[in-house]
């Protein structure tokens, strides 16, 4: 039976395929490379397509025996979901709708959604459960929200299982050095510091120093992608046994500041860099932390790179490794 990864050439995907195939599954992955690289798929079978071409998903889906989903494709960006709305609202939701529809033709019964902590907004309760109100302050986290509810939605009356990983700040890269992310004009935080650190940018944006914040930067609650994928193995597993579906955050529960993370780089690099302030970005929050009780006690998850260092060591490596590459 085989998995089906759908934004398997992008930062996430392409780790997650490897640790897919580590466990000797069975990977077909689909990607139109808009922010992806074939490079990056280091096995399985990879065909070349867009989630919004429902002609290509339905050959797909007939083609092949596909037994379980784990959906990533989607337009990530905050600010630019907020300057490109439309876009966002097309491919994130129409592309899920195409997906859930395929799924529910050919009898597939698990799927996993990547989805976001965008979903909760700016909650008066800074660390969040998974019951924390939902309250999308942005297009990105809407259609998240969204695909979300279409999960659930379908679930009242077809039998699928289904996991709702709602990630937090993803950092970091393999520390094998074989992945890492990519993508020209990256916004992760973690990864735009390790681009300055590396000499690739000028200056490190830091957009508003007037939160309510021990420093006055905001605060926010990373994930190392490697811990991040784990917990999607984890969950499929869980899946296929218990056929329970489950909503579950993806972080560690320990906040870092924006500026703690530029003071981090610098050490991990051995220089200063330049840095500027500009205004707080619209959407964004004071200090958004999980609270991961539910992922550890439902998964066992044990995360292993969860320190901040090993999240900025690793993608500086990485960045370093992308330089004399070029």
């Amino acid at each position: 039976m085989t998995i089906l990864v759908t934004g398997g050439a992008g930062y996430i995907g392409s780790h997650l395929v490897k640790a897919l195939l580590e466990k000797n599954e069975s990977v077909l992955i689909i990607d139109n490379l808009s922010t992806g690289y074939k490079k990056a798929i280091l096995g399985g079978e990879f065909i070349e397509g867009d989630i919004l071409n429902k002609d290509f998903i339905t050959t797909l889906f007939k083609a092949y025996e596909i037994e379980s989903v784990i959906h990533l494709a989607a337009k990530t960006v905050v600010p630019d979901s907020i300057k490109h709305p439309l876009d966002y609202y097309q491919n994130n939701i129409v592309g899920t709708m195409n997906v859930l529809e395929a799924c529910k033709k050919h009898d597939v019964r698990q799927i996993i959604f990547s989805s976001s902590a965008g979903v909760y907004g700016n909650p008066s309760n800074t660390t969040v459960t998974e019951s924390t109100p939902c309250s999308p302050k942005h297009p990105y986290g809407f259609t998240k929200y969204v695909g979300e509810q279409l999960i659930q939605d379908m679930a009242v009356t077809y039998p699928l299982s289904f996991g709702l990983l709602r990630y937090f700040n993803v950092a970091g890269a393999s520390p094998d050095g074989l992945l890492g992310q990519s993508t020209p004009n990256a916004t992760l935080l973690i990864k735009v510091a390790a681009e300055v650190a590396a000499g690739k940018r000028p200056s490190m944006p830091i957009y508003g120093t007037d939160y309510d914040t021990p420093d006055g930067t905001a605060i926010r609650d990373f994930i190392h992608v490697c811990d991040l994928v784990d917990a999607h193995v984890l969950l499929l597993d869980y899946l296929r046994e218990h056929k329970t579906s489950q909503i579950l955050n993806c972080g560690y529960g320990t906040g870092y500041s924006v500026q703690e993370v530029v003071d981090a780089m610098q050490k991990v690099c051995g220089h200063k860099f330049n840095t500027h302030y500009l205004p707080r970005r619209q959407g964004d929050c004071a200090k958004l932390i999980a609270d991961p009780t539910k992922i550890i006690e439902t998964l066992n998850w044990q995360p292993k790179y969860k320190h901040l260092q090993h999240m900025v060591e690793s993608a500086y490596l990485w960045e370093k490794k992308l330089n004399t590459q070029n």
